[in-house]
């Protein structure tokens, strides 16, 4: 089924509009970008790592086309660092979507980590600073640059990129290492399910304040993504997943095409969890 809005343009049709990935260069802001490129939009892909953001950029560029595909530096903790990136694109016909992306997320790896150090108990009240200006006051500042410039123009989406931890807790058994005193356990820290609910309300506020400019504002909530965790901890994840699996790392493409476009024209302020159903238990 074919399905057009009144002017007869395909609904989930991004051709024309300009969109925004923070944190672009990680590995959802790489699979957001090509959602946004591949329903015909131009995208800034913008991330703090110059030398990574260019190696992604030159990809995406050879796939969809240089002009579809923009690099530009973007410290999210800076408001000087937004106003120059916000400056520069009204000047380009401005920012029709936002996607607040980056985030500081300590990883499972194979390699080990240093996740002990993130037990509550022990936890720096420094490293929450780091954390939360990344991943909740970076997307108030970028949402107060680009979402105020959206907002005077009378149109544009922002979606903030939560996680099923903004509606479930943290399982701190799948961290678990054999052979480990209870003290030294690692854990998901604090922070992160923090952060992500915080989304969540930064999202209904911001819905709320410019429901009647035209601006509409969602969050996703995904689930786990398979990028080489260890066995035990996917079995042990994947154990608690309805569904059986984690999810593919290009699996949020249809709900990113969807939350961005018309195709979500009435729907402003919600949390779209897609987790496998994980959340459901």
């Amino acid at each position: 089924m074919h399905m057009s809005n009144a002017q007869g343009t395909p609904v989930f049709d991004l051709s024309g509009h300009t969109g925004l990935v923070t944190g672009g260069a990680g590995l959802l802001g790489v699979q957001h970008t090509i959602a946004l490129a591949t329903a015909g939009a131009r995208v800034v892909v913008t991330d703090v790592n110059p030398p990574t953001l260019e190696a992604v950029v030159k990809d995406l560029a050879g796939r969809f086309g240089a002009d579809k595909i923009l690099a530009r530096r973007l410290d999210v903790t800076s408001a000087a660092s937004i106003a120059d990136v916000a400056k520069e694109m009204e000047s380009l016909g401005g920012v029709d979507i936002l996607i607040n992306n980056a985030a500081i997320d300590p990883k499972v790896t194979k390699a080990g980590n240093s996740l002990e150090m993130s037990r509550l108990e022990h936890f720096a009240l420094e490293q929450w600073m780091i954390e939360l200006s990344v991943g909740l006051t970076g997307a108030f500042l970028c949402s107060q640059a680009f979402g105020t410039a959206m907002a005077s123009r009378g149109r544009g989406v922002i979606l903030n990129i939560a996680s099923d931890l903004s509606v479930i807790a943290p399982d701190q058994r799948l961290y678990r290492k054999d052979g480990l005193p209870e003290d030294r356990q690692p854990v998901k820290p604090v922070t992160y399910p923090v952060i992500k609910a915080g989304l969540v309300g930064l999202t209904r506020y911001l819905a709320g304040y410019w429901a009647g400019k035209g601006v509409r504002v969602n969050a996703l909530s995904p689930g786990g993504v398979y990028a080489g965790q260890p066995d035990g901890f996917v079995t042990r994840l994947t154990n608690l997943i309805p569904m059986g699996r984690m999810a593919n790392r290009d699996e949020y493409h249809g709900a990113i095409q969807f939350l961005c476009s018309d195709a979500s024209s009435y729907m402003t302020g919600q949390n779209i969890v897609m987790d496998g159903g994980r959340s459901i238990l």
